[in-house]
């Protein structure tokens, strides 16, 4: 689904609150660059849309990732549960953004116990 440009700020500003747990991997693609990991599954934050500078940022653990003069944004998924996010620049760039729940591991006594 694309998100039109009058959505991004208030649909960024709900998700971040919404996906708080998520593990993120950032994707970086383009015919200059061929296909790049950015990030490879680090704790989300949050996303958010600055439309005076016209700059997207995604905040993970440790890696801030910005996009200059995004273009289009599309969604996968529903309602505030998206899977993945793509977003193009004005240079055509894709940076693919995918979610997902982070590991649930037992407890360390529980391993112990076993």
């Amino acid at each position: 689904m694309k998100l039109e440009k009058s959505q991004w700020s208030v649909y960024f500003d709900l998700i971040s609150k919404a996906l708080g747990g998520k593990r993120a991997e950032i994707e970086v693609t383009s015919l200059k660059l061929g296909d790049q990991v950015e990030a490879h599954w680090l704790p989300f934050f949050g996303v958010s849309y600055d439309p005076k500078d016209d700059l997207i940022s995604l905040v993970l653990e440790g890696h801030d990732h910005l996009i200059h003069k995004p273009r289009e944004i599309y969604i996968e998924g529903e309602g505030l549960e998206f899977t993945s996010l793509e977003i193009i620049d004005a240079d055509g760039v894709r940076q693919i953004v995918v979610l997902r729940d982070p590991l649930m591991l037992p407890a360390p006594s529980a391993v112990k116990a076993g």
